[in-house]
Protein backbone atom coordinates (compact mmCIF):
# COMPACT_ATOMS: atom_id res chain seq x y z
CA UNK A 1 0.00 0.00 0.00
CA UNK A 2 1.48 3.42 -1.23
CA UNK A 3 0.59 7.19 0.71
CA UNK A 4 -0.15 10.02 -1.21
CA UNK A 5 3.01 11.53 -0.63
CA UNK A 6 4.58 8.44 -2.54
CA UNK A 7 2.79 8.34 -5.31
CA UNK A 8 3.08 12.28 -6.40
CA UNK A 9 -0.10 12.50 -7.78
CA UNK A 10 -1.84 15.16 -5.08
CA UNK A 11 -5.28 16.56 -6.52
CA UNK A 12 -6.16 20.26 -6.10
CA UNK A 13 -5.11 23.46 -8.30
CA UNK A 14 -2.06 25.62 -7.10
CA UNK A 15 -2.72 29.05 -6.79
CA UNK A 16 -1.07 29.71 -10.15
CA UNK A 17 -3.82 27.74 -11.64
CA UNK A 18 -6.53 29.30 -9.55
CA UNK A 19 -5.02 32.70 -10.67
CA UNK A 20 -5.57 31.84 -14.54
CA UNK A 21 -9.13 30.86 -14.50
CA UNK A 22 -9.73 34.12 -12.56
CA UNK A 23 -8.32 36.33 -14.76
CA UNK A 24 -10.04 34.86 -18.13
CA UNK A 25 -13.25 34.69 -16.53
CA UNK A 26 -12.93 38.68 -15.89
CA UNK A 27 -11.87 38.88 -19.12
CA UNK A 28 -14.71 37.20 -20.57
CA UNK A 29 -17.14 39.40 -18.40
CA UNK A 30 -15.63 42.54 -19.64
CA UNK A 31 -16.00 41.29 -23.61
CA UNK A 32 -19.35 40.34 -22.59
CA UNK A 33 -20.36 43.48 -21.17
CA UNK A 34 -18.53 45.97 -23.80
CA UNK A 35 -20.05 43.85 -26.33
CA UNK A 36 -23.44 43.42 -25.08
CA UNK A 37 -27.02 44.36 -26.76
CA UNK A 38 -27.40 48.53 -26.65
CA UNK A 39 -30.00 49.85 -24.29
CA UNK A 40 -33.53 50.50 -25.81
CA UNK A 41 -34.96 53.96 -25.04
CA UNK A 42 -37.75 52.29 -23.56
CA UNK A 43 -35.23 51.01 -21.27
CA UNK A 44 -33.32 54.66 -21.02
CA UNK A 45 -37.07 55.84 -20.40
CA UNK A 46 -37.85 53.82 -17.73
CA UNK A 47 -34.45 54.43 -15.92
CA UNK A 48 -34.85 58.11 -16.43
CA UNK A 49 -37.91 57.71 -14.66
CA UNK A 50 -36.55 55.85 -11.52
CA UNK A 51 -33.14 58.24 -11.36
CA UNK A 52 -35.36 61.36 -11.52
CA UNK A 53 -38.11 60.47 -9.31
CA UNK A 54 -35.20 59.58 -6.74
CA UNK A 55 -34.03 62.79 -7.00
CA UNK A 56 -37.06 64.35 -5.90
CA UNK A 57 -37.36 62.49 -3.37
CA UNK A 58 -34.12 63.17 -1.86
CA UNK A 59 -34.80 66.83 -2.68
CA UNK A 60 -37.93 66.70 -0.92
CA UNK A 61 -36.18 64.70 2.14
CA UNK A 62 -33.41 67.37 2.28
CA UNK A 63 -36.00 70.14 2.74
CA UNK A 64 -37.79 69.05 5.11
CA UNK A 65 -34.66 68.06 7.08
CA UNK A 66 -33.06 71.51 6.47
CA UNK A 67 -36.28 73.34 7.29
CA UNK A 68 -35.89 75.25 4.10
CA UNK A 69 -37.12 74.81 0.38
CA UNK A 70 -35.66 73.15 -2.08
CA UNK A 71 -35.95 73.33 -5.92
CA UNK A 72 -35.36 70.66 -8.55
CA UNK A 73 -34.67 72.69 -11.97
CA UNK A 74 -35.74 70.46 -15.22
CA UNK A 75 -34.36 71.84 -18.14
CA UNK A 76 -36.16 70.02 -20.97
CA UNK A 77 -33.69 71.36 -23.98
CA UNK A 78 -30.90 69.76 -22.11
CA UNK A 79 -32.15 66.81 -21.09
CA UNK A 80 -31.10 67.42 -17.71
CA UNK A 81 -32.18 68.41 -13.88
CA UNK A 82 -30.57 69.54 -10.73
CA UNK A 83 -31.77 69.73 -7.53
CA UNK A 84 -30.48 72.40 -4.34
CA UNK A 85 -27.13 72.97 -5.18
CA UNK A 86 -25.93 69.92 -7.17
CA UNK A 87 -24.65 69.80 -10.22
CA UNK A 88 -26.89 69.17 -12.96
CA UNK A 89 -27.63 65.39 -14.25
CA UNK A 90 -27.83 64.29 -18.11
CA UNK A 91 -30.65 62.28 -19.00
CA UNK A 92 -30.70 59.57 -21.67
CA UNK A 93 -30.61 61.79 -25.03
CA UNK A 94 -32.69 59.50 -26.80
CA UNK A 95 -35.90 60.28 -24.62
CA UNK A 96 -38.52 63.19 -24.25
CA UNK A 97 -39.24 65.23 -22.01
CA UNK A 98 -42.04 67.26 -20.67
CA UNK A 99 -42.75 69.22 -17.23
CA UNK A 100 -46.00 70.36 -16.27
CA UNK A 101 -45.98 72.84 -13.32
CA UNK A 102 -47.35 75.93 -11.88
CA UNK A 103 -46.92 79.18 -14.02
CA UNK A 104 -44.96 80.60 -11.25
CA UNK A 105 -42.38 77.92 -11.58
CA UNK A 106 -41.45 78.01 -15.19
CA UNK A 107 -37.91 79.72 -15.91
CA UNK A 108 -38.08 80.21 -19.71
CA UNK A 109 -39.99 77.99 -22.42
CA UNK A 110 -37.80 74.65 -21.84
CA UNK A 111 -36.98 75.64 -18.07
CA UNK A 112 -39.12 74.63 -14.59
CA UNK A 113 -39.13 73.74 -11.40
CA UNK A 114 -40.32 71.90 -8.73
CA UNK A 115 -40.05 73.39 -5.43
CA UNK A 116 -39.98 71.27 -2.18
CA UNK A 117 -41.19 73.01 1.25
CA UNK A 118 -39.66 73.09 4.36
CA UNK A 119 -43.35 70.99 5.63
CA UNK A 120 -42.99 68.36 3.24
CA UNK A 121 -45.41 69.96 0.62
CA UNK A 122 -44.69 70.60 -2.63
CA UNK A 123 -45.70 73.23 -6.01
CA UNK A 124 -46.45 69.63 -7.19
CA UNK A 125 -46.39 68.80 -10.94
CA UNK A 126 -45.86 65.84 -13.16
CA UNK A 127 -42.32 64.86 -15.75
CA UNK A 128 -43.39 62.78 -18.66
CA UNK A 129 -40.25 60.64 -19.78
CA UNK A 130 -41.48 58.81 -23.38
CA UNK A 131 -38.88 56.87 -25.35
CA UNK A 132 -39.49 53.30 -27.39
CA UNK A 133 -42.92 53.44 -27.39
CA UNK A 134 -43.08 53.43 -23.49
CA UNK A 135 -44.13 56.62 -21.85
CA UNK A 136 -43.73 57.10 -17.79
CA UNK A 137 -44.99 59.90 -15.48
CA UNK A 138 -43.28 60.71 -12.43
CA UNK A 139 -46.04 62.33 -10.47
CA UNK A 140 -45.22 65.04 -7.61
CA UNK A 141 -48.26 65.56 -5.10
CA UNK A 142 -48.60 69.22 -4.47
CA UNK A 143 -50.31 68.73 -0.90
CA UNK A 144 -48.28 65.48 0.90
CA UNK A 145 -44.48 66.37 -1.78
CA UNK A 146 -45.02 62.25 -2.67
CA UNK A 147 -43.33 61.48 -5.61
CA UNK A 148 -44.96 58.79 -7.60
CA UNK A 149 -44.19 56.45 -10.92
CA UNK A 150 -46.47 55.65 -12.87
CA UNK A 151 -46.43 54.38 -16.45
CA UNK A 152 -48.72 55.78 -18.90
CA UNK A 153 -50.33 53.13 -21.24
CA UNK A 154 -50.55 53.77 -24.73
Amino acid sequence: MTSRSETGSDAGFTLIEMLVVIAILGLMMVLVTVSGTPVSPATHARAGAEVLAGAMRAARSNAVTANRSVEVTLDLARHSYQWGHRPAEILPSDVSLSLLTSKDELVSDTTGRIRFNPDGSSSGGRVTIEGGNRMWWVGIDWLSGRVSIAEKPH
